[in-house]
């Protein structure tokens, strides 16, 4: 038996040659490498309307220069230097028909405010009822709002004004929420959302703001605006903090600074929160002290120069030092002043 088993086969079964051969004649062979097919022809790419390469520079109607940040930088205050050259425009070579000037691209030619308000007051349209302007907010006002732009320390951006834009061809408002250093002045920001994207403000609750687009506003005929291809270097400003507060000695303001930095602190404000009623304590607080202190920790020394500056302008007060971020404020000579005034306005009643 086991001889059997071992043998190898003499005669194979002559039906497995068959069927080969039959299933080769009948189908298609497919051999183990198949041939490589040819690469296919690119395709020929369409004409260059600039034969030079350089785009066409791009055309605006908007009536006001564009800056990389409208509500945080003053256009009276001038530089006294510069960290690039005049020539590296944030809209790239030759895509704006502006000159860009290191802080602003301003218009060329000369602008008729009364023909702009014309046309804001035609977009605008009929005023909108209370109703309308309940169903507005109910429907925009909610944190979870798909239509909302976030506004951050650098305020009212001029990439900004195209996200509004983009969100009125779909909403007829949109929820804008203010966190950062414009929160000390929401007016600022409310004034430069209404004058350069032509919306109007339909409802304020402490950083919530909604912008709203107008009746007889048209997305297909809305403004060009073009866009910022990077954030531009800011501008060397004047020193913030002189060595020697205006009206006082060395020894005074050296004086002044130390005890600012150990008084307790009026408030400890955080990073990118909402600073809305911080100019309203400063002011409640200057009518007793003379110095006060802010805790910044965590804020950021940049923050803290811009929140010193918005203080230092709507207070108003002076700022005498910036160090561990904390805030020393010096409320100014404001008793002198006063004495002097009703002293000048006692002798004038005098003499008539």
């Amino acid at each position: 038996m086991q001889k059997l088993v071992s043998r190898p086969l003499s005669n194979p079964p002559k039906h497995s040659s068959y069927f080969f051969s039959h299933s080769v004649s009948k189908t298609t062979y497919d051999p183990p490498f198949s041939p490589i097919s040819k690469p296919p022809k690119p395709k020929p790419k369409p004409p260059n309307p600039t034969p030079n390469g350089n785009p066409t520079p791009t055309k605006s109607s908007l009536p006001f220069g564009f800056r990389h940040s409208y509500s945080e930088t003053d256009p009276t205050l001038e530089p006294i230097g510069f960290r690039e050259p005049k020539r590296f425009s944030p809209f790239g070579p030759g895509r704006l028909d502006r000159e860009w000037t290191g802080t602003s691209a301003p218009v060329r030619d000369e602008v008729d405010s009364c023909l702009v308000e014309e046309e804001r007051i035609r977009v605008l349209g009929d005023p909108l009822t209370e109703e309308e302007i309940e169903e507005l907010v109910e429907k925009y006002r909610h944190s979870d709002c798909a239509r909302q732009i976030n506004l951050g320390k650098n305020g009212v951006t001029h990439n900004m004004l195209d996200d509004i834009h983009n969100h009125w061809k779909r909403a007829e408002a949109v929820r804008i929420k203010c966190l950062g250093v414009p929160t000390l002045d929401i007016d600022n920001v409310c004034f430069h959302l209404e004058e350069k994207s032509g919306g109007k403000i339909i409802y304020r609750h402490i950083n919530i703001l909604i912008l709203y687009r107008g009746r007889n506003y048209d997305p297909q005929n809305r403004p060009v605006i073009p866009l910022m291809l990077w954030k531009p270097y800011a501008p060397i400003y004047p020193k913030l903090v002189k060595n020697i507060a205006d009206g006082l000695t060395f020894e005074e303001t050296k004086e002044m600074r130390n005890r600012g930095l150990h008084s307790p602190a009026l408030m400890k404000l955080t990073r990118n929160g909402v600073y809305v009623n911080v100019v309203a304590r400063v002011r409640e607080a200057f009518e007793t002290e003379e110095v006060i202190r802010l805790d910044c920790t965590h804020v950021g020394t940049s923050d803290c120069k811009r929140i010193g500056v918005k203080l230092r302008d709507l207070v108003p007060c002076v700022p005498i030092l910036f160090k561990d971020e904390q805030i020393i404020l010096w409320r100014g000579k404001r008793d002198q002043e006063r004495n002097s005034d009703i002293s000048d306005a006692n002798e004038k009643s005098s003499g008539t």
